[in-house]
């Protein structure tokens, strides 16, 4: 395997629970009334040190989308997903974002977010009300 090239953010950050590789600045959270299959979900304008897997059509709450699960550069862990199309007129503003689900990533001051018993049994959902 090659050298590993992370990029490094300057300022608050999230990063991944697993191995604390920073993901995303606080400045470009764009929503934080996100939901998914786990819970808490935040949508960010840029997302760094992170990989895409295989595009699909997945449809959402919200109505279906093409998307694209992305997961932490240095440990491989899913950290969430990123819009590549949004097949409504009016869910476009996401294209080219990602979200992260808030129980895969630590916050800026290092908390984890912990689940609660009870999981969403509906599937993924993208509700941003």
């Amino acid at each position: 395997m090659g050298r590993l090239f992370l990029v490094n953010l300057e300022g608050k950050s999230y990063s991944c629970r697993h191995c604390k590789t920073s993901i995303a600045l606080c400045d470009d959270v764009v929503s934080k009334s996100f939901q998914s299959r786990h819970g808490k979900a935040y949508l960010f304008s840029k997302v760094a040190n992170v990989y895409a897997g295989k595009k699909e059509d997945r449809m959402m709450m919200t109505g279906m989308h093409t998307v694209v699960d992305i997961y932490c550069v240095k440990c491989g862990s899913y950290v969430g997903w990123r819009y590549e199309f949004a097949f409504e007129k009016n869910q476009k503003y996401k294209e080219g974002k990602s979200v992260l689900e808030r129980y895969k990533v630590c916050g800026p001051d290092g908390n984890n977010y912990w689940v609660a018993a009870q999981e969403v049994e509906a599937g993924e959902s993208d509700t941003d009300e």
